[in-house]
């Protein structure tokens, strides 16, 4: 029964976050640009969950692995979405750097339930940095 179950759930995918049509004037590096290095890093630790493009592992093929995926990816681009950073006012693009900083300061992001199955996302202390530095950079400039 729990067999048949499993194999019936695989035909109930959820749609997946892969937008071919990104438009790049919007997204946080062409408004506030950046060093190449920095926005590699935050390709890397940050836009599978924040923008709108995912890159699928291949359990994300599994149901209910794949709900649960597509439940987090959701929830991070509701919370911030890179890709679509030129759309928001300009004090929440503020509090969204300020937010940004104080998540990596505290550890918080990238989440370790991400960089445990993404090792390409771990951040080193040097690399952290690096972004804290772009950030006050930019919250300098604007």
């Amino acid at each position: 029964m729990l067999l048949a179950i499993f194999v019936v759930i695989q035909f109930f995918r959820p749609a997946k976050n892969q937008d071919s049509q990104q438009d790049a004037t919007q997204d946080i590096a062409t408004i506030y640009p950046m060093p190449d290095s920095v926005q590699h890093m935050m390709q890397l630790a940050c836009y599978d969950c924040h923008s709108n493009h995912t890159r699928y592992p291949w359990y994300a093929e599994i149901q209910p692995v794949g709900w649960l995926l597509n439940k987090h990816v959701q929830e991070g681009r509701q919370e911030l979405n890179f890709q679509e950073y030129g759309k928001y006012s300009f004090r929440r693009q503020r509090n969204k750097l300020k937010r940004m900083k104080e998540q990596i300061t505290a550890g918080k992001m990238p989440l370790s339930s991400y960089t445990l199955l993404h090792p390409e996302a771990r951040l080193t202390p040097a690399q952290k940095q690096a972004i804290l530095t772009w950030i006050d950079s930019t919250l300098t400039k604007i």
